[in-house]
């Protein structure tokens, strides 16, 4: 996994884990599902990114 998806992909999950917060304080249940979709796509691309990682050493 370069460095560049590896920024990428942790700053989705923070942005995700912000909307999601952001939602629950203001009530707003769209924008904290929208957030928590955030971070599971994040996590998503980090797993493949390790698998394929793993595969090329």
């Amino acid at each position: 996994m370069g460095a560049d998806d590896k920024i990428k992909n942790a700053a989705e999950k923070v942005t995700g884990k912000v909307k999601e917060t952001a939602g629950k304080v203001t009530g707003n249940e769209r924008l904290e599902a929208d957030g928590k979709a955030d971070q599971a796509k994040a996590q998503a691309k980090k797993a493949a990114e390790d698998v394929k990682d793993a595969f090329t050493k």
